[in-house]
């Protein structure tokens, strides 16, 4: 049956009335729906202790007012400015500025000058450093003990639910079924925002004359800052601009900006909207507890695992609501990928064993986790990439920063912009420039600014091996020691890999040779070996 328009209308209310009940869960979902912005959790936690404030707002406010009054301008905050007011290193303030611009909603901005100093704005640095206190979602805890205790290669006290296994031993046990979803994640991170709204909001705020919370007000300059951490989509999929869909700032002239808003009436518009999101996400969650979910077969088909997807809230494909394209559980096979067959610009490939994989297209964001006895080779990604809880597998990347976590035995070709980034259980990582292109890498890599000139594939930072975003108690008197590092490939031992020109795509300007200059040293070992080739 068709819903009456005072139904419609009532649905839309959670938008649109803030001072309205919110929908009831059992109307058809709402055509314009608030979405937590996954990047700033998936990408930019650090495990840095002098980062993490418990406090709430306490520290921040008084940092937030050090690094105004050292700083020239609000929005010109750089890594030294940082350092000096949080008392990091260096090294690690850079790292912040870093990370902070790699999750920001747009590209980042072009840097040739390895030397130049990010910059950013204080107010998207607040949230930043706040979202530092959120813990990620822990896993399900698995029924069979024995599976669990089947360990790789021994037991660490640092370990953690899922560095206990080995990725192959979680695609055969299938323990990937109690990883959390994409849908419980979300609510997750629904759930974090609902409790610390409101402190983040008076990190943005500006006092003007009044009493009581009315004194805190947004601009529409800052209100748009919350668009780092939420997003508003329409009928699953066009993003709406967050100005446009608020009831405060809706159709603001730019040469008449409107008026400052309490961040009380914000606050309630926020709260009734997030909690709108939640239960629709605990409706779709109850829904498939009911269902008896298949046991995914380990030799899953090329063609199954390619088309994987998950399936969200809102009565709508979740990967394709928010331009995920997922590579999921091949095994024994070869899967290519190029920009006509992903959706969006966000990429993660997971339980892969014993495969080739080749994502060769222009990326904003791509995460690897849980594989082994692969080669995945990338294209070329303007914001991160990060690797985890991978065996033996080899990564060709041509990106603008990485992030290495909890992998063992793996070998990673870069052509990296910033250090790479190595943190918790990690042992006999090897790191080598890259050695590959195909006839799109150069477009590739101007479309998502990534540059050529600069390699740091060598440089990598190193962080603690306990990662204090993670749910788990960790063992009591254990301290955080360095991760181990990672050492270069033997000249002797390095190639170049052959990517098949299997699509004849075309290109104005074909790349023909690696675009990232060798060091001399494998450059040497490779007129070596095509010395061998020749007369042998």
């Amino acid at each position: 049956m068709e819903p009456s328009s005072s139904t419609t209308a009532e649905t839309l209310l959670a938008v649109d009335a803030p001072s309205k009940s919110y929908p009831n869960p059992t109307l058809p979902s709402p055509t314009i729906v608030l979405h937590p912005r996954r990047e700033p959790f998936e990408h930019g936690l650090l495990p840095i202790p002098k980062l993490i404030f418990t406090d709430g707002t306490l520290t921040l406010t008084s940092i937030k007012q050090k690094i105004l009054n050292t700083a020239t301008k609000p929005s010109q905050i750089t890594s030294s400015v940082l350092a000096e007011v949080v008392d990091i290193p260096i090294d690690q303030a850079v790292l912040v500025i870093d990370t902070l611009v790699s999750v920001l909603p747009q590209l980042s901005p072009q840097r040739t000058d390895e030397d130049e100093e990010g910059v950013v704005d204080v107010n998207d640095l607040m949230l930043f450093l706040y979202i530092q206190s959120y813990k990620r979602l822990l896993t399900r805890t698995h029924k069979d003990s024995a599976t669990v205790t089947d360990v790789w290669p021994s037991t660490s006290v640092f370990d953690g639910v899922l560095s206990t296994l080995s990725p192959l031993q979680l695609v055969r046990s299938n323990t990937r079924r109690l990883m959390p979803s994409q849908v419980d994640e979300e609510a997750h991170q629904l759930s974090y925002l609902n409790k610390h709204i409101a402190n983040m909001l008076s990190l943005l705020a500006e006092s003007v004359e009044g009493e009581g919370d009315e004194s805190m007000v947004l601009s529409l300059e800052r209100f748009e800052h919350l668009g780092f951490l939420i997003h508003f989509r329409e009928n699953g999929s066009k993003r709406v601009q967050l100005s446009q869909i608020s009831p405060f700032f809706a159709n603001s002239d730019p040469d008449m900006p409107a008026a400052p808003v309490s961040i009380t009436q914000i606050h309630e518009w926020l709260q009734q909207n997030i909690n709108a999101s939640l239960d629709y996400i605990t409706e779709n969650i109850s829904a498939k507890e009911n269902i008896t979910q298949p046991v995914l077969d380990v030799d899953v088909t090329m063609s199954d695992a390619c088309n994987s997807h998950v399936k969200g809230p809102f009565g709508s494909d979740h990967a394709n609501s928010r331009s995920l394209t997922f590579v999921e559980g091949v095994s024994k096979a070869s899967v290519f990928r190029h920009g006509d067959d992903i959706k969006g610009s966000i990429v993660k490939v997971s339980h892969c064993h014993d495969s080739v994989i080749y994502i060769l297209a222009p990326l904003r964001y791509v995460t690897v986790y849980g594989c082994s006895d692969t080669t995945i080779v990338l294209g070329a990604i303007g914001k991160a990439v990060r690797i985890e809880h991978c065996e033996r597998v080899h990564i060709i990347a041509a990106c603008k920063r990485i992030c290495i976590a909890n992998c063992r035995e793996c070998i990673f070709y870069l052509g990296v912009n910033q250090r790479p980034l190595i943190l918790g259980d990690n042992h006999k990582l090897q790191v080598a420039p890259y050695n590959t292109f195909y006839t799109q890498l150069n477009e590739h890599m101007n479309e998502v600014n990534v540059h050529a000139t600069i390699n740091k594939w060598n440089e990598p930072l190193i962080l603690g091996m306990i990662d204090p975003h993670d749910s788990l108690s960790h063992p009591a008197g254990v301290s955080d020691v360095q991760a181990e590092s990672a050492t270069c490939l033997d000249p002797e031992l390095f190639t170049n890999f052959l990517i098949p020109n299997l699509l004849k795509a075309e290109s104005k300007k074909p790349t023909k040779e690696n675009p990232f200059s060798l060091p001399e040293e494998y450059n040497t070992s490779l007129r070596k070996q095509v010395r061998h080739l020749l007369f042998h």
